[in-house]
């Protein structure tokens, strides 16, 4: 642990969880970077598009031992960790779950979907996996992989959270979840301002709640919109 590190975009907190199961939870956020995928709608581009961003300012290579002491001082009972994906970073994790199962903090991932986890986040509380849709202008073959949350369904550890931007989206949702036998199915408005995820979660809701799935709102942009580190 004195010698693992992660590259990291920000250590943020004590704030809530924003969005799924746990949203309004309170919890510290290490967002980690770089990313296999590029959502057009992305939140957190500045952890992966180099077009637009420098790497050098936004990412940083940080002890785990650092990023453990900023989290011991927002005196927070659950961790997230976010991305881009932080399964692409999931074999240095270990270090940092293994100082939360010593503080018996909760953990939280945020992960597409697209990388299998390994025994090396075998202690991680809950995956928030949150599969692409067509609407986030990735190519299919890189954004949908069956066989990974077929593996993230057997750990009984995940809930999966899908972007949608309107009632058209569901359908690609009913295939995911039917080809892939997934159990615990989220849908989320995508938007960074509170007028379009209020908007859109009204327009969403009568068609996700006939079909049996959960609604979540996104917390942190109806407090604060499109701010970072909140």
């Amino acid at each position: 642990m004195m010698t693992e590190s992660l590259v990291v975009a920000e250590v943020f907190g004590p704030t809530w969880q924003g969005e799924g199961p746990s949203i309004g939870r309170r919890c510290g956020f290490v967002r980690l970077g770089r990313c296999n995928l590029a959502c057009t709608w992305c939140d957190t581009p500045y952890t992966w598009d180099w077009e637009r961003y420098d790497p050098a300012k936004e990412l940083h290579r940080r002890l785990v031992t650092e990023v453990v002491s900023d989290l011991d001082a927002m005196a927070i009972d659950m961790l997230v960790i976010s991305g881009g994906e932080p399964l692409l970073q999931q074999s240095h994790l270990p270090p940092l779950l293994a100082a939360a199962v010593e503080r018996g903090w909760r953990v939280e991932v945020e992960t597409a979907g697209t990388i299998a986890p390994t025994e090396a986040v075998a202690t991680i509380d809950q995956f928030n996996v949150s599969p692409k849709l067509a609407s986030s202008g990735n190519q299919r073959d890189r954004r949908y992989k069956p066989d990974v949350l077929r593996a993230f369904e057997a750990t009984g550890r995940a809930a999966f959270k899908f972007v949608a931007i309107s009632e058209a989206d569901l359908d690609e949702i009913a295939m995911m979840v039917g080809e892939c036998s997934l159990s615990d199915v989220w849908v989320m408005p995508e938007g960074t301002d509170a007028a379009t995820v209020t908007e859109r979660a009204r327009a969403l809701a009568p068609a996700v709640l006939d079909r049996g799935w959960n609604l979540t709102t996104r917390l942190h942009v109806l407090l604060w919109g499109d701010r970072r580190g909140v």
